[in-house]
């Protein structure tokens, strides 16, 4: 299996950026007025529908000289109903969360490259508190199980530039 070329900006982001915290900003989870998960005879026919976002980053001044990342993600999932192409989906039941990713920076780094590691590392972090967070509200709403994989990402479409 071929490795994959890491950018040199990637690089000075992962040799730059000391994973600190994850934790959850905001969230939302419901079910639509007209819908009982618990009663439901047509669960079988919703699709689910999921949301990854890397919304922002952001660079913090902290006390003395030190300097923290901020990386803001929105993760989420939709229960519908299946409906003609041209329509709108018909959302029956949600749960979406927006987490930060926070990191030490241990060394100076350029804007560009903690953009790059936002779209392509800082997602991992996330993910296993995603992986809980969507499965207790799944149980708590009596929705049906989601089981997410322990990492997934699209490839990232554009080309390493170096």
């Amino acid at each position: 299996m071929a490795k994959a070329k890491v950018s040199k900006k990637l690089q000075q982001a992962i040799d730059s950026l000391v994973i600190n915290d994850v934790y959850l900003k905001s969230a939302q989870a419901e079910c639509e007025d007209d819908f009982d998960p618990k009663s439901a005879d047509s669960l079988e026919v919703l699709s689910v529908q999921q949301m990854h976002i890397v919304r922002k980053s952001e660079v913090i001044q902290v006390d003395g000289d030190g300097q923290l990342v901020r990386i803001y993600i929105r993760l989420g999932a939709r229960w519908v109903s299946q409906q003609q192409e041209d329509e709108e989906p018909d959302i029956k039941a949600l749960i979406e969360g927006e987490f930060i990713a926070e990191y030490l920076v241990t060394d100076s780094i350029e804007q560009e490259a903690i953009d790059e590691y936002a779209l392509k590392n800082a997602s991992y972090h996330v993910w296993p508190y995603w992986r809980e967070f969507l499965s207790s509200q799944c149980e708590r709403l009596r929705l049906p199980r989601v089981v997410l994989p322990t990492v997934q990402f699209s490839k990232q479409p554009d080309p390493i530039a170096d």
